[in-house]
């Protein structure tokens, strides 16, 4: 009688460290990014690099993820869940550790976006997996609640953390600190038991290598555009035929009985096809924004860090709260009324920044369209994963869930690098037509403007500017300096057309959702969805 007294609370008390080690595994995947976007200023200085080098390096980390989430899950299946949870973790730690020494753009590239988005692809479903096998009943909902809430607590002071601690101390010391909270999460790994999986093993890898020529070539063609590269229209081309070459061979694999990347008949939902279509929509806005707002308030108010993540606190703040107001009072409404209200007040905030971009002088003027993005993002994030996942059996809940995640990091990926280069192509078509123009400039000193800025194109505080013209005749300054101020706003108002254009689109596609019928979903559906 008294093993099990004494086994119990020991056996409690491992489950709930477990819980919190996992939580803690989140959070770090989740503010890793926000400790980048705010950091920008400070990691182009002291890496010596541009700003569309270090929008490329974030994008390309979700571009990554994204790509690898559906392959990585296999992965997981053929060589263990714990085990891939453990590299996930590994190739987090890698990047992070790279960004606290390195010296130039390279490491981050190699490190940082392409190991660290491989860490995040098999992390993600290892995750869920061993969540799933580790508890059960109670503390399994309140493990994935836990977890859920790491996720969201992470979204909501990621800024203001990433800003405190790059201002006061440096932007690597936020890296170093992922790492050791990575090495906590590691010295518990031996409370994880492992899940071993009982479906069919094997890899689909033509499907495998179409879904990430597919997901990867749309995006990095925007990537190679940004940096002036060539044959941009092949590569994004090969992209979209790969993942319409995808579908017909999942089709064609499904008829023959064969083992298939993820099952085509997921895409039969209609709630599912415009779950997913909304949730990278979503996602698209997010990643506009997170890239152009961060830039406008460090190259143009010249923000420090801590500055830029106060500023963007209302978006991330009031993104958490409602979020968590909607998904407790929610029920009362349809979930196609609240995220048609989510798509309406994401696009009224994004289109309320616009006319702001040229007029403020500081980060004050943005905080009510931003607080009314973030509550439109709130409601979207309260509703868009149960809607989605609502339709899916039990037995297909993990692998919907993947390819949620996967759309996802697609959108966030695809917004991150499309803001950028049309902020990039804007300011460089701005800059060369007002420099023509200009009855100050003579031709050789047009001439220049426009060689440099072929050269290395990027957004330049004024401060940056006006030191480079120190050389220069006042007069010839000070309409370099005016020509470049006009370029950058609109170079940036271009770029925040991203996120209005995807909030648009999410609005006239939530008119469609308004004539589905609701599905409640199951309770292992709602526990599984970890934010």
């Amino acid at each position: 009688m008294t093993v099990p007294a004494t086994a119990a609370p020991a056996a409690s008390q491992g489950s709930q460290r477990l819980s919190i080690l996992l939580a803690m595994a989140m959070f770090v995947l989740v503010v890793d990014t926000s400790l980048m976007n705010v950091s920008i200023s400070a990691v182009v200085a002291d890496l010596g690099t541009t700003v569309s080098s270090v929008q490329s390096a974030i994008a390309l980390e979700a571009l990554v993820s994204a790509a690898f989430i559906l392959i990585s899950s296999k992965v997981g299946d053929l060589i263990g869940r714990k085990k891939a949870y453990v590299l996930g973790l590994l190739g987090y730690a890698i990047g992070a550790l790279a960004m606290t020494v390195a010296q130039s753009i390279l490491p981050v590239l190699i490190f940082w976006a392409i190991f660290g988005g491989l860490g995040a692809s098999l992390l993600l479903p290892a995750m869920q997996s061993l969540i799933h096998g580790n508890f059960e009943g109670a503390a399994q909902k309140r493990a994935y609640a836990l977890v859920g809430a790491a996720a969201a607590i992470a979204a909501a002071v990621g800024p203001l953390l990433g800003g405190f601690v790059t201002t006061f101390l440096s932007w690597r010391v936020g890296f170093l600190l992922e790492v050791v909270i990575i090495g906590v999460v590691l010295s518990g790994i031996g409370l994880v038991k492992d899940v071993p999986y009982t479906g069919k093993r094997g890899i689909d890898l033509v499907g495998a290598a179409l879904s990430v020529v597919g997901m990867g070539g749309i995006v990095l063609g925007i990537l190679v555009w940004q940096e002036g590269g060539d044959r941009v229209l092949a590569i994004m081309a090969l992209g979209a035929v790969s993942l319409t070459a995808l579908g017909w061979w999942l089709l064609r694999r499904k008829r023959a009985g064969q083992l298939t990347l993820l099952d085509p008949d997921l895409f039969r939902s209609i709630h599912f096809r415009i779950g997913i279509t909304q949730q990278m929509l979503q996602q698209i806005a997010l990643g506009g924004a997170m890239i152009a707002l961060p830039i406008f308030l460090q190259m143009v108010l010249e923000y420090n860090a801590l500055q830029a993540g106060l500023s963007l606190a209302p978006l991330s703040l009031s993104m958490f709260a409602v979020a968590i107001l909607a998904g407790r009072r929610g029920g009362r409404r349809r979930p196609a009324v609240i995220v048609r209200a989510g798509f309406g007040l994401l696009l009224v905030g994004m289109v309320a920044l616009l006319p702001l971009v040229p007029r403020v002088d500081s980060g004050w003027w943005l905080v009510v369209p931003l607080a009314i993005a973030g509550s439109g993002l709130g409601l979207l994030v309260s509703q868009l994963n149960n809607f989605t996942l609502a339709p899916i059996s039990e037995e297909g809940i993990s692998e919907a869930a993947g390819v949620n995640s996967a759309a996802g990091s697609f959108g966030l990926s695809f917004g991150l690098a499309m803001a950028g280069g049309l902020m990039l192509a804007a300011l460089s078509l701005s800059f060369t037509t007002m420099a023509e123009q200009s009855a100050v400039l003579t031709p050789a000193e047009q001439q220049q403007v426009a060689v440099a800025l072929e050269e290395d194109a990027q957004l330049m505080s004024t401060t940056q500017l006006e030191a480079m013209l120190a050389v220069q005749p006042d007069e010839t300054a000070r309409e370099v300096v005016r020509i470049n101020t006009e370029a950058r706003t609109i170079a940036l108002q271009v770029a925040l057309l991203v996120p209005a254009l995807a909030a648009l689109l999410g609005l006239l596609n939530s008119l469609r959702m308004m004539g589905l019928p609701d599905i409640k979903p199951s309770a292992d559906v709602e526990g599984m969805l970890m934010g």
